[in-house]
């Protein structure tokens, strides 16, 4: 059987199934067996202050499906409504093959990887922020 490899630095925490873990003074990795755990590093977690754009606030949505601070039914309707929604604006390609692969992830109740999809769009959304500011 296979599972996640967690590398962690010197005190590096880490969120799993609701439980805050902390690692010592020096890295170590951890072997996580049992499939289908909620696993965040706390260093990628969004702060509630900062889910102040559409891509954060769905990115945050996925967080707290992770962390299970959601209802995961409810939680999902409200992630794949939030990727509907940045459909209608990220209209390239690669935005869209994100988009679609954070709504796979969403469906197929990973919102580990919905998170990790639309993180990847927190970038451009920063561009057409910044673009419709000049």
């Amino acid at each position: 059987m296979s599972g996640l490899v967690l590398k962690l630095a010197p005190n590096e925490r880490v969120l799993i199934n609701g439980a805050v873990i902390e690692n010592g003074e020096k890295r170590s990795k951890i072997a996580i067996k049992t499939p289908n755990v909620n696993v965040l590093r706390l260093r990628d977690a969004i702060h509630p202050d900062n889910a102040a754009t559409p891509v954060s606030r769905a990115c945050y949505v996925a967080q707290l499906i992770l962390s299970g601070d959601a209802d995961p039914v409810e939680g999902r309707k409200q992630l794949l409504f939030a990727i509907e929604q940045l459909s209608q604006v990220f209209e390239d390609r690669d935005s869209r093959l994100l988009l679609a692969d954070a709504t796979q992830a969403a469906i197929d109740a990973n919102p580990y990887q919905a998170m990790r999809k639309l993180r990847e769009l927190l970038p451009r959304e920063a561009r057409l922020f910044a673009a419709a500011r000049q």
